[in-house]
């Protein structure tokens, strides 16, 4: 029987059939990461328009970059998953699988006859991984969830934003790309498992576990202080001088993680009595002054260019960056030496960011697949059970 795999280059999950039923963002982020490292991953989409983000903007020659950007590299093929022939082909495809994935709300896969106990009865080696808004147990299980959401209830917008401004949403989809990170983690770990015990398993992961576990310097403060974290704007809580700083022109960013590299700054700066200040002579003392500290340095800072200082405190060998817009940022040198811009179905998007020796890196992939392109194939390929 012909294979229907779309051509792909070689990486450590080669030969892993992947079945991808997620949507929207966090799961086919996820899947998305497995196919560039080699896996070939089947998207089983629903009758209609297919995977809602098809239909958002922005698009380019009528295609959606929101659906391009999480789905290169993947086929795919329409299934009705409540029509018996449809449910059959489905059936086949995961008995030949390693892996399947699904974000539908709890108890949707379930109720279609399609839990991970039903399935690993037809497949004990399956790796079944299931990315929802709040996990398969909790009172919030059934919760419907979008990643605005979730940054709400996570805490994360509370300490986002400065102290005389509102609550703020991240600038990206935070809780969907961590929860889709977590999840190629997860299906990663289990298939290491399952080289040692010949086991399938079932990965629980949700998009509000996994904002939690980013939270960082807000638990930090829960922990310490039983009180809830401050909005602080730019700045770092426990470093300082760590923020953004303006210039004569434009506004940059220092970091000064201890003593030696503050006293460096001091130097190159020509503050060195900043140094000597009772106040600054230590990081818990920096940080308890930090907005005089700060209103010192910019009193310096704002006589010269932000190009200026960043040559000669880079070269100090502070920590100094320029503060770019995402224009820069893709069009920047470093961007282009680790292949982060690359092309794929002659749309240019986000490149992989796993590295890995022995194993190609193209700056050319695959595209995202039109609805149902590969659909005939697959039909044909698991028409019958091997």
């Amino acid at each position: 029987m012909p294979s229907t795999r779309t051509e792909r280059i070689a990486g450590p999950f080669s030969g892993l059939l992947v079945i991808d039923l997620t949507h929207v963002l966090n799961g086919p982020f996820g899947t998305t990461m497995l196919s560039d490292l080699g896996a070939r991953v089947v998207k089983i989409e629903p009758p209609g328009h297919g995977d809602d983000t098809r239909t958002y903007g922005p698009f380019v020659d009528d295609q959606s970059l929101y659906f391009s950007f999480v789905n290169r590299g993947k086929e795919s093929i329409v299934l009705n998953l409540k029509d018996d022939a449809d449910r059959a082909i489905f059936l086949n495809m995961v008995g030949q699988a390693d892996v399947l994935t699904e974000n539908f709300r709890p108890g949707t896969m379930k109720h279609l006859g399609f839990s991970y106990e039903e399935l690993a009865k037809i497949n004990p080696r399956l790796i079944y991984a299931s990315s929802s808004g709040f996990g398969q147990t909790g009172p919030l299980a059934s919760y419907p969830a979008y990643d605005t959401i979730v940054q709400a209830m996570s805490g994360i917008m509370s300490m986002t934003g400065f102290p005389d401004g509102p609550p703020t949403r991240v600038g990206t989809s935070l809780s969907d790309l961590c929860a889709g990170v977590f999840m190629f983690s997860g299906i990663a770990s289990a298939l290491y498992a399952r080289e040692k015990s010949g086991k399938g398993a079932h990965v629980d992961v949700a998009m509000f576990d996994a904002t939690l576990a980013f939270l960082e310097h807000g638990f930090m403060e829960y922990v310490a202080t039983g009180k809830a974290f401050q909005r602080i704007g730019n700045r770092h809580p426990f470093m300082t001088p760590f923020d953004v700083f303006h210039s004569a022109d434009q506004d940059f960013v220092i970091c000064c993680g201890n003593d030696h590299l503050f006293a460096e700054l001091c130097k190159v700066i020509d503050r060195s009595d900043l140094a000597t200040d009772k106040r600054f002579q230590s990081n818990l003392l920096r940080t308890e002054h930090n907005e005089i500290l700060k209103l010192e340095l910019e009193a310096t800072l704002v006589k010269q260019s932000a190009a200026y200082w960043l040559a000669v405190i880079h070269k100090a060998g502070v920590p100094v960056a320029p503060l770019l817009n995402v224009v820069e940022a893709a069009e920047h040198p470093q961007t282009k030496a680790r292949n982060m811009l690359i092309e794929a179905g002659g749309i240019r998007m986000p490149g992989n960011p796993v590295k890995i020796s022995g194993y190609d890196d193209p700056a050319t992939r695959v595209g995202a697949p039109k609805l149902n392109q590969h659909g005939d194939a697959l039909r044909r390929e698991f028409s019958q059970r091997l």
